[in-house]
């Protein structure tokens, strides 16, 4: 027997997030993915507005993601000390600063600095609200955090598409509009729980020896299936044109796995209230794997890479609220494997890079294969060794009526 965490019901009766600060956050999220994918439709305009070759327009991206793991870790550290209202506030602070720096700045140095500043913002509000959602919500919270992350693509595809509208040129007119929204969504902080429910000691069935175990499985899937998706998101036009496909049609084919990654998340919130966390992990990793190997087949390619999308788009915000559930007495997971998905997504592409070098782009979807299947035994594994105890169970969908005293009240 170990003894876990758990939420004391005498003080999770008062909601985490009001009405209007659940649609507040969704604004955030579609906020922080446009602000993500802003930097590669604005290299055009930084080339010509610094001199800098594409390597270093780069740059930009690079600092922002650097920034993002610190703003996770700074966050968690400070969690317990500041409460959740002052660090969000923070962190909306440090995007629009960050956003008016990079607008502004006169020179590249000083620009890098504003992509760092809202780096740091970004990680911020990105863990944050996840684990604001991953709580607030009891037996609805993995419904809720893909509602969340749905709105993150919402963003990802109009950011881009903004740029196109308007003009590269017009990248710093985007950015002071970011800054100006999250300023904006500083008034409705005071819906916002400044803390959690405080834990109590509750015994449970001895997983204690399995925490470490168990909270590195989640990294595990974490990291491989940022892998699949920035390594999918990135090779997917040269490997479509590789097998005889034309650019326009390449590029449309990669556009259209993006959407599904935002497809996916919405379309899967009713099943969340249906079926548990794990048997969701599992088919999301098997059509993950099936998708990649139909890929091979270059007629079918590019259903294939859409497939892959709307398979890998859950897992994110599905894992979340059962890593906590599986491991209530360590407060920092979450923040691990957020950060470690960070730093995967980073890592990754170079290292895929070297492999596709050293073998063929026709070899893409093998590789990524390979990925999806050891996130598939993680996810059989974390299946039968990690508990969700307070999860959905797939056999008695009518549990998804009962909530918890820890849910928002609206």
């Amino acid at each position: 027997m170990s003894t876990a965490q758990r939420a004391d019901p005498s003080r999770a009766a008062q909601p985490l997030l009001t009405t209007v600060a659940i649609v507040a956050s969704c604004v955030a999220f579609v906020v922080i993915g446009a602000l993500q994918a802003l930097y590669g439709p604005a290299i055009p305009a930084l080339r010509k507005d610094f001199g800098i070759s594409p390597a270093v327009a780069g740059l930009s991206l690079s600092g922002h993601f650097g920034a993002a793991v610190v703003g996770v870790l700074g966050y968690h550290l400070l969690r317990e000390r500041l409460g959740h209202r002052i660090l969000l506030g923070a962190s909306y602070l440090l995007m629009a600063l960050g956003a008016v720096v990079f607008a502004t700045a006169p020179d590249w140095p000083l620009a890098l600095v504003g992509t760092f500043v809202i780096g740091l913002g970004f990680g911020g509000v990105d863990y944050g609200l996840n684990q604001l959602f991953a709580v607030a919500f009891g037996r609805r919270s993995t419904a809720m955090l893909n509602l969340l992350n749905g709105h993150f693509g919402v963003g990802a595809i109009a950011g881009p598409a903004l740029v196109g509208w308007l003009g590269a040129g017009h990248y710093p007119g985007i950015f002071l509009g970011v800054a100006v929204v999250c300023v904006l969504i500083l008034f409705t902080l005071g819906g916002v729980a400044s803390r959690e429910p405080e834990p109590v000691a509750e015994a449970t069935s001895g997983t204690g020896a399995r925490v470490a175990p168990i909270i590195a499985a989640f990294i595990g899937v974490y990291v491989l299936h940022v892998a699949i998706e920035t390594g999918v998101g990135g090779w997917e036009p040269t490997h479509l044109e590789t097998v005889g496909f034309a650019a326009a049609t390449a590029a449309t084919a990669t556009s259209a796995y993006w959407a599904a990654m935002t497809i996916g998340r919405f379309v899967v919130v009713p099943l969340c209230l249906r079926f548990s966390a794990p048997a969701i992990l599992t088919v999301c990793c098997a059509g993950m794997a099936g998708f990649l190997l139909l890929a091979t087949l270059p007629s079918a390619a590019p259903y294939a890479y859409f497939g892959v999308g709307l398979a890998i788009a859950p897992i994110f915000p599905t894992c979340l609220p059962w890593l906590n559930r599986a491991v209530p007495s360590v407060a920092a997971a979450g923040a691990y494997v957020m950060a470690a998905s960070m730093i995967g997504g980073v890592a990754f592409p170079p290292l895929l890079g070297v492999v596709i070098d050293a073998l063929d782009v026709k070899a893409l979807p093998v590789v990524l294969f390979a990925l999806a299947g050891v996130c598939l035994l993680l996810s059989f594994w974390l299946r039968s060794n990690a508990p969700d105890p307070d999860g959905l169970t797939a056999t008695n969908p009518g549990s998804a009526g009962t909530t918890r005293t820890s849910e928002v009240q609206t």
